[in-house]
């Protein structure tokens, strides 16, 4: 796997922990705190917009 630098653990009241990465290949990875060794992966622009979609209330459905 690539050299990921990994955020601190972002978590909700009750709910598993997730971890946003990122490489010196321009990928952005997401996994479950203590999984990080099977992320999702993707571009980080695709990560960018994933994040901005959610702030925006694209997920609100979801929840």
């Amino acid at each position: 796997m690539a050299d990921v630098t990994w955020e601190d653990p972002f978590c909700g009241e009750g709910n598993n922990c997730f971890r946003l990465g990122t490489d010196a290949a321009g990928n952005g990875y997401i996994a479950v705190n203590g999984q990080e060794d099977h992320p999702l992966t993707d571009s980080i622009a695709a990560l960018r917009t994933l994040i901005l979609s959610i702030k925006a209330g694209a997920a609100d459905h979801l929840l």
